[in-house]
């Protein structure tokens, strides 16, 4: 048996990076899951977005792995449309045990540099998307009344100020202070909610032109070799970075049984950087 066989998992994000590597990491053992990404361009966002052939393609991949999938492509701002997303999703799989709020975008800029639109967009998706997510999936997680898992991406930049990171920060902060309040009114009925807070991450988020500018300023176009040794001096680890598959190893322990009795927590999986 599988350490999540026969639950159903809600991913948001699931197209690419984290998501996809949470979506097959919870499919390994033996859950079926429901995928959900916007699959469009987002302004603010320093890189390009994924489309819709990379949303089936993890759906072909959870699949392969021997379980269900569907997918839908829904922005996380779109209240209407996740709702539609958790009724198709209880309709067709017959339920839902865990929801994984993992959909975000990373701009920088300086405080005072940060405009209304990168921090109106960054704040929609990053936190009101998240608690929409919520709001949407945990219902029908109520009604079934055998508990659940709630599991909302946070950051370290959730836990501690970094700089250059205002709009961010506040979210992944404010994702703290949802997941706080959720894990005291959701405990009666056993569904619990955490978070995650990662270091960089080896995906396309940190993995970009725009974020190594901000790890070497002055330079115009700075390479990935530039950028690691500041990446590096982040951690307490001697790493620049953990790998998507490090936070998909919590995230599966957050929606296992293995965790029923932990609620409430920020989950580090940040190789000592918030402790540095």
């Amino acid at each position: 048996m599988g350490r999540v066989e026969g639950k159903v998992a809600l991913i948001t994000g699931a197209a690419r990076g984290q998501g996809r590597s949470h979506a097959l990491r919870l499919a390994q053992e033996g859950a079926d899951v429901v995928l959900v990404d916007a699959c469009t361009p987002i302004p603010s966002a320093p890189i390009s977005m994924p489309g819709e052939d990379d949303l089936d393609r993890v759906a072909e991949e959870v699949r392969a792995a021997g379980r269900r999938a569907i997918a839908h492509v829904v922005d996380v701002r779109d209240t209407g449309g996740l709702a539609k997303v958790v009724d198709d999703a209880v309709g067709t799989l017959g339920r839902l045990d865990v929801v994984c709020a993992n959909a975000g975008i990373f701009a920088t800029a300086p405080a005072v540099d940060t405009d209304d639109a990168l921090w109106d967009e960054t704040l929609a998706i990053n936190l009101t998307g998240v608690f929409r997510t919520v709001r949407a999936a945990v219902p029908p997680m109520i009604d079934r009344g055998e508990g659940g898992s709630v599991i909302l991406t946070s950051s370290t930049a959730g836990l501690k100020g970094v700089p250059n990171t205002v709009a961010y920060a506040a979210a992944k902060h404010g994702v703290v202070g949802v997941m706080r309040v959720l894990a005291n009114e959701l405990a009666r009925h056993r569904i619990r909610v955490n978070s995650v807070h990662p270091t960089g991450v080896d995906t396309d988020m940190i993995r970009n032109e725009a974020t190594y500018r901000l790890m070497v300023p002055g330079e115009e176009h700075p390479t990935s070799e530039q950028a690691e040794p500041v990446f590096r001096s982040v951690n307490a680890l001697p790493v620049p970075w953990v790998d998507a598959a490090d936070v998909s190893n919590a995230v599966l322990w957050l929606a296992s049984d293995e965790s029923r009795y932990v609620t409430g927590v920020t989950l580090p999986v940040d190789a000592g950087a918030t402790v540095k």
